[in-house]
């Protein structure tokens, strides 16, 4: 079932439609995982049997972990081509490869092999994608999961300013299993130093961000200090939730998963996501291309689409989503720094379910998002 339009067609001329592709590039890989909690999204899409899933492809792992709980069909969609490559390498892997190898092409463990278990999924690429991959030989030897924009960004940072704030056994010791008044503890007194707070709030704030991290066109509806609420929001990732079963924490600060994996690679997920995944389709387009006729869908995976856009354009949007859905479809989408929940405009149609959002927030390990929406329509 899967299609792929041509990665030759540039994300810009295929997609002028949309407002983000006109100004941010979206020419490169900017995330090669994807940085969104998948167990909270699943919970509060409930992508069950039946069920018609509209999710944003970005790296793939979010829309694969759709398919572990055997939704009837998932359509996935991306401005960017090179982030389709990064899905359509995912689905071959999950087709060629057994388990500890789709971890081992990853990143997620330690691998001499990601040629061979490369060569093993080509045969299962379009002539695009397999073009892509085959140009990117040294994403593929070091891990298809830290080759993006977001993951160089991260490998920056454990790599460069960490080692200026703690050492290897302190990093060692955060990441150990510990009792919530040990954690707080061990902050306060081993982590939360000045050091630590003045190269955060350099590393993170808005101007190093943009540039090394995210297309500097993303921070253009943001106000206020960057850093200082993503500061915050690890604070509470070290602390109130626990970082040794936390994979993005793993990842940020030692480049593997160590063991404490994402929703779509645990071991007892692979083979439900390898058995659905002809329900799965993909193509390049924006949220307003998407015609009436693939609907209506149950479940939409927005991410944090709506950081990009303008109020006026996010409003436009939401509207597009009510002519796609289902009664009572879920919608689920991050904000990280732009505040964006279903204006006082469409009360009629969309119910904000804060209660549900509030309670799967406050589990989120994707820890630098300030807010996670959920809502209904009606």
């Amino acid at each position: 079932m899967a299609r792929l339009e041509p990665y030759g067609v540039s994300a810009g001329e295929a997609i002028m439609a949309s407002e983000a592709a006109q100004r941010a590039d979206f020419s490169g890989i900017r995330y090669a995982q994807c940085w969104e909690d998948a167990y909270i999204l699943v919970e509060a899409l409930d992508p069950g049997p039946g069920k018609r899933c509209l999710s944003i492809a970005s790296a793939g792992d979010n829309t694969l972990a759709l398919l572990a709980r055997n939704p009837e069909y998932v359509l996935a969609i991306d401005l960017s081509p090179a982030q389709l490559a990064c899905l359509e390498l995912r689905v071959a892997a999950y087709r060629a490869l057994q388990h500890d190898e789709l971890l081992a092409l990853i990143g997620s463990i330690p691998s001499r092999d990601r040629m061979k278990l490369y060569r093993a999924c080509r045969k299962y690429l379009s002539a695009q994608a397999a073009a892509f991959w085959d140009d990117r030989r040294k994403f593929v030897e070091e891990g298809i999961g830290g080759c993006g924009k977001f993951e160089r960004y991260f490998e920056d940072f454990r790599t460069k300013v960490l080692p200026l704030i703690h050492s290897g056994a302190q990093i060692h010791a955060l990441l150990e299993a510990k009792p919530r008044d040990e954690s707080i503890s061990f902050y306060e007194r081993e982590w939360n130093n000045r050091r630590w707070r003045l190269l955060f709030r350099i590393f993170f704030s808005r101007r190093v961000m943009g540039w090394l991290g995210r297309d500097p066109e993303f921070f253009r509806y943001v106000e206020g200090s960057v850093s200082d609420r993503i500061l915050e929001r690890t604070r509470y990732a070290l602390t109130e939730l626990d970082p040794a079963r936390n994979p993005y924490i793993q990842w940020i600060l030692t480049g593997q998963h160590n063991g404490v994996l994402p929703l779509a690679l645990r071991a007892e997920n692979f083979e439900l996501i390898r058995r659905n995944l002809d329900r799965l389709e993909w193509r390049q387009a924006a949220l307003e291309e998407v015609p009436l006729s693939d609907g209506p869908f149950n479940c939409f995976n927005l991410s944090d689409i709506f950081e990009y856009m303008s109020e006026r354009s996010y409003v436009e949007q939401l509207q597009r989503i009510v002519s796609l859905a289902r009664s009572g479809a879920r919608l689920a989408y991050w904000n990280m720094l732009a505040p964006r929940s279903r204006p006082p405009e469409l009360a009629a149609q969309i119910d904000q379910l804060t209660d549900i959002a509030a309670r799967l927030f406050a589990r989120d390990q994707a820890f630098f998002y300030s807010a996670l929406v959920v809502e209904q329509v009606r």
